[in-house]
Formats: C-alpha cells, sequence, structure tokens
C-alpha cells in the first residue's frame, strides 16, 4: 500500500510542476490544464516506471490475498 501512496504522490507531484512551469510560460485555462496532463503522463512514464512496477505488484498481491479469503470464506460457508 506505501508503494501504491508513493506513486499517486509522485504522479500528482509531476503534474503541479509541469502545471506551474506551463503557467510562467504563459499556459492558460483548458490548454493549460490539457498541457500539463499530457506532459506530467509523458514525464511519470519514464522517471516512475520502476515505481510503477512496485505498485503494480503490490496491488496484484493485494488482489490475489483478497481472492483468496472470499474462497475460503465462501468454502467454510459452503461446508
Amino acid at each position: 500500500m506505501n508503494s501504491v501512496l508513493f506513486y499517486t504522490a509522485a504522479r500528482l507531484g509531476i503534474f503541479v510542476a509541469t502545471l506551474g512551469v506551463l503557467a510562467l510560460f504563459g499556459a492558460r485555462g483548458f490548454l493549460l490544464l490539457l498541457l500539463a496532463l499530457l506532459i506530467s503522463g509523458i514525464v511519470s512514464f519514464v522517471l516512475l516506471s520502476g515505481q510503477r512496477d512496485r505498485m503494480s505488484a503490490a496491488v496484484v498481491s493485494g488482489v490475489r490475498d483478497r481472492r483468496r479469503k472470499f474462497e475460503k470464506a465462501r468454502a467454510k460457508e459452503d461446508a
């Protein structure tokens, strides 16, 4: 769960930084948001690839644990 929060915070930080830089260069309104979203997405795709892999592994592990608990509870109910 820690890796999910870190990745989300890093993505948000990159977006806000990109938003600030573009605002300094004169972008405004909808164009500012659109460009910031596009550029920060590309930057985070490159810079956060390792963190994204760790987050993905944590999410998959969590889903497997919940599925295992669900199957165990369902088997117990059926018995």
